[in-house]
């Protein structure tokens, strides 16, 4: 029974929200969201990443970063770039890609829900990328970045979604990238209800992408319950910003593998080898984008091949060794080229499916051997995983298009 309440929500004008609309805060480094920051001063990774506002000999997780955070926050409220709606929301948020839209509700989930497995997770997270964020959480006393949320499909919720879809938005703005984003607000007391009841209804929940932002901002939301021991489980801080997205609206792109080397092969020795393993094919010089489970595409000395899993590895059912990304590393990455552990090998690298397969024949053209194209793991998969209570494999999903920051955010107190 899953907890997702609507909220107060303090968020741009609509006259702003373009300029003020960030993407999340850890797809840059530190020399890029300054750059980022300096082009569009009403951005809101001025907030997200505040040392960018500050001298370069400033450590990125200074006490300083946090408090300019805070100070620019009350600021762009106080100047009438936010303002605070003047009560309890949802709100529908579309994002469209290359004519492909995807549609969720911008809500407040439980933190009880996280601590109690109604909300599931896929990955682990690591103490001090948390850190960052529960310092900038709880010294903004708000949420800023919402976490990106997954259920299985329902038709009430789907119902009011489309009917508000069908009206004028409160935002619509296409941003630099070529990414459209519309939102429309949920106010009716009626419609209110019909969706808190509906998620009530919902056994489970997902975390799609965010994992450490949900994570510090439970932590946070348990800090507050420590300093309020009279607390009553209402309090905004038992809560944190969401966007929801029913599993029919999603699209996984693969996360896609380069190595370095072969290992010490010659490249006849390791295609010899790995034919013994996978069905090997030559396409030619087109790029191979796998089209089905347990296929993937290999970019070695300017060809591209076509590896087919065999029978027996496509009889494999547990959830986590199944999916393909365990399927390459347990029977080519760490039999063959040695990639041991991809978590901290320095020989193997991601790139993310947005970037495309072109992306893979330049780098091995500049610093790696060889390459994988993937199939993308399937939200079905992604379910079943954290279902079982497993973990996924490292880089397994890259989600497109991504959530934009400073357009809702959710205050503590």
């Amino acid at each position: 029974m899953a907890n997702v309440k609507p909220f107060v929500c303090v968020r741009p004008t609509e006259a702003l929200a373009s300029r003020v609309a960030a993407l999340p805060y850890d797809v840059y480094n530190r020399k890029e969201a300054k750059e980022a920051a300096l082009r569009e001063p009403l951005s809101f990774l001025n907030i997200d990443r505040a040392e960018s506002n500050l001298p370069d000999d400033v450590d990125t997780y200074d006490e300083r970063v946090y408090q300019k955070a805070k100070e620019l926050l009350e600021a762009r409220i106080a100047d009438g770039t936010y303002i605070t709606d003047s009560e309890d929301c949802y709100y529908v948020y579309e994002l469209i890609m290359d004519g492909r839209s995807q549609t969720g509700i911008v809500a407040c989930a439980s933190i009880d829900d996280y601590a109690n497995g109604v909300i599931m997770k896929h990955e682990n997270t690591r103490e001090e990328k948390e850190q960052d964020r529960i310092r900038h959480v709880d010294t903004c006393n708000a949420q800023t970045g919402p976490i990106f949320l997954a259920y299985r499909s329902n038709e009430v919720i789907s119902a009011v979604m489309n009917r508000y879809k069908a009206g004028k938005p409160l935002y619509a703005f296409t941003a630099d990238d070529g990414i459209t984003h519309n939102v429309w607000r949920i106010a009716d007391k009626a419609d209110v209800t019909a969706i808190r009841e509906a998620f009530a209804g919902i056994g489970q929940i997902y975390i799609a992408d965010g994992h450490h932002r949900a994570a510090s901002a439970v932590k946070v939301g348990f800090k507050r319950r420590s300093e309020n021991p009279s607390y009553t489980g209402t309090e905004e801080f038992n809560f944190f910003l969401s966007v929801l997205f029913p599993e029919d609206q999603l699209m996984i792109l693969p996360y896609n593998r380069v190595v370095k080397d072969l290992n010490g092969y010659t490249k006849d020795a390791f295609l010899a080898k790995i034919s013994g393993i996978f069905e090997v094919r030559m396409v030619g010089n087109e790029p191979y984008q796998p089209t089905k489970k347990g296929t993937f595409g290999m970019f070695l000395d300017g060809k591209w091949y076509s590896l087919a899993a065999s029978e027996k590895m496509l009889a494999i059912t547990d959830p986590v060794d199944s999916l393909d990304v365990a399927l390459l590393q347990d029977y080519l990455l760490g039999p063959v080229l040695g990639i041991g552990d991809p978590r901290v090998d320095k020989r193997i690298d991601f790139i993310g499916g947005i970037r495309g397969l072109k992306e893979l024949e330049r780098r091995v053209g500049l610093d790696m051997e060889v390459a994988f194209s993937m199939y993308p793991t399937q939200i079905s998969e992604l379910f079943a995983v954290a279902d079982a209570s497993l973990l996924m494999p490292p880089k397994s999903t890259w989600f497109e298009p991504k959530l934009r920051s400073g357009l809702f955010i959710h205050k503590l107190s």
